[in-house]
This record gives structure tokens, sequence and C-alpha cells, in this order.
């Protein structure tokens, strides 16, 4: 009984932050016709103000997101299309992030490093992985279903300690740069201001919040699986 409640609780760990991500965005994402322009357009006004004419906006369906190798912001269509509070916040939020990039924000480096060692480390643990299983499924032994999560919690670790290390660049990206340009630059009316703040921490949140699910999905698969057999 302990152990299923001290799994209870694991999963809403993991889980609760992405429902809360999702909420606030999806709250203030319906359209206002009294917004002048969508998140893409919104991107794009932004990056030539600052003077980042080479710097991209396009559409994506990969998640929100400045990719500082290509030089471009990438929107959800529901950002990039959009007319409303997420649209406006979550795209001056990634427009931060090529603010920093810009500017040369080393910590903005120093965290591109860190994921692309945990996408190294998901590949070799994906690799760990399906050969303990299969090694599993030919001896029938629970030992190697227990190595199996053991590799699983391993490799989500250390994508959750990329993307926590990654925080202080999200808060920066949120509240030093995108919240001071849209509330300095009257883009949207004060009485929005605290629905942009609400959205801005989502945003900063969502990496940690998606890897804390993405390190529990395999877990939980693997459990069905041997509940199943």
């Amino acid at each position: 009984m302990l152990w299923i409640f001290a799994f209870a609780i694991m999963m809403l760990a993991a889980f609760a932050p992405t429902y809360w991500v999702r909420h606030v965005m999806q709250k203030h994402a319906a359209d206002r016709d009294d917004y002048p322009g969508t998140g893409g357009e919104f991107a794009r006004h932004l990056l030539d103000h600052y003077g980042l004419d080479s710097v991209s906006v396009e559409p994506t369906q990969q998640g929100d997101h400045y990719d500082p190798k290509e030089k471009t912001v990438r929107l959800s269509h529901q950002v990039h299309d959009g007319r409303s509070v997420t649209a406006v916040a979550v795209a001056a939020h990634e427009v931060g992030h090529a603010l920093q990039d810009h500017e040369g924000y080393r910590p903005l480096a120093w965290c591109q490093r860190l994921v692309t060692t945990a996408n190294i480390t998901d590949r070799i643990g994906s690799l760990l992985i399906m050969g303990l299983s299969a090694i599993g499924g030919a001896a029938f032994s629970p030992r190697f279903f227990l190595f199996g999560v053991l590799a699983i919690l391993l490799i989500g670790l250390v994508r959750v300690a990329a993307h926590l290390v990654m925080l202080p660049v999200e808060h920066d990206a949120s509240f030093k740069r995108a919240l001071p340009i849209i509330a300095g630059g009257k883009y949207l009316p004060d009485d929005d201001l605290p629905a942009v703040r609400s959205v801005l921490k989502a945003a900063a949140y969502t990496y940690v919040a998606a890897s804390l699910m993405h390190m529990w999905t395999p877990l939980m698969a693997r459990a069905d699986f041997v509940l199943l057999r």
C-alpha cells in the first residue's frame, strides 16, 4: 500500500507541472479583436526593432523555441497565428532568447551544451533500455526489469537536471526581457499584464515540466508491459 502511495505521489509530481503549464497557456489563448497583430507578427516586429533582421520567424509543430544554430524563432501555430495574451507573451519570450544569443549571454551557450549532452544520453539510454528489455524478455528475469527502471530514471534525471540549470536562462528571457518589452512598450493594456506574467512564468517552466513527464512515460510503459505478461 505504501509503495502504491509513493508511486502516486511521484506521478503527481511528474504530471502536475505539465498540466499547470498547459492550463495557463490555454486560459489566456483566446483571440482578442483589439490586438493589432499575431504572435508571429509581433515577434517579427520586435526582432526588427532590435536590429535582428537576420533572425527569421516561422511556424512549427515542434513547440515554441529559439534555434541558436539556425537563428530562427519557431512558434507553434497557436502562437504564430494567434492574437491572444499567450501568443504575445510566448512570442516575446522566444525573442528574449534571440536577444540573449545576440548579446552573447553565456548561460544560454552553457545550457545549449547541457541539452546536447542530454540528447546524447537519451540515445545511449534508449539503446541500453532496448537491450535490457530484450535480455529480460528472453530470460524472464525481473532483475532486468529493475535495471531497465533504473536506467530510465537515470536518463530522465540527466534531462531534468539540464532543464533545471536552464531555469535562470528561461527566467531572464521571461522577466528581464519579455515582460519589460511588453510593459515598457505599451504593447498590451495594463489590465492584461497579470495574465502576461502568468504566461511568462509558464513559459519559463515549460521544459522542466516536459522533462519530468518524459522521464516517467517510458517507466509507465514498462510497468504496463510487465503487468500484461
